[in-house]
């Protein structure tokens, strides 16, 4: 049977989990997955819960534990280079089969209950802003989920 536009998307996102995931050596409790594309600009980033508390990429030896991770400069720029080449993949997927390459993409995964949720958007978020970045923006997640969570 011949692959649809969703098995692709699906595999890409399921991708960046896999590899937020191996970031993570496999011990967290939910990932969430910022993704950003405004006219020829890519963005990606990543935080973590971690024994319930929310930490950014390179907090993760902030939550008490016997286990060091590897939160290098290297292998950070690994997993967004990863993550940055399937959101390209994403968008070639959406000009091959017409389907319009979503501005931002949110995805939470919990790992326990190992459930996928995304969230897209279509309008523009931040280009048409001379103040606001990605970076903002996946700022703003961060804080929104902290505050919800607490």
């Amino acid at each position: 049977m011949a692959k649809e536009f969703e098995d692709y998307l699906s595999e890409l996102q399921t991708d960046m989990v896999a590899i937020s995931l191996e970031y993570v050596e496999d011990r967290a409790d939910d990932i969430f997955i910022y993704c950003s594309y405004e006219p020829e600009a890519y963005y990606l980033d990543v935080f973590f819960r971690l024994q319930g508390k929310l930490v950014l990429k390179h907090q993760l030896n902030d939550v008490p534990g016997d286990f060091t991770y590897d939160t290098s400069t290297e292998r950070q720029l690994a997993l967004l280079r990863i993550g940055v080449q399937n959101l390209e993949e994403i968008h070639k997927k959406c000009k091959e089969y017409g389907r319009d390459m979503p501005t931002e993409i949110k995805l939470h995964y919990n790992v326990k209950q190992n459930s996928l949720k995304a969230n897209y958007k279509y309008d523009l978020v931040y280009s048409n802003d001379d103040e606001l970045l990605p970076d903002d923006i996946f700022d703003n997640w961060f804080e929104e989920v902290k505050e919800n969570n607490e």
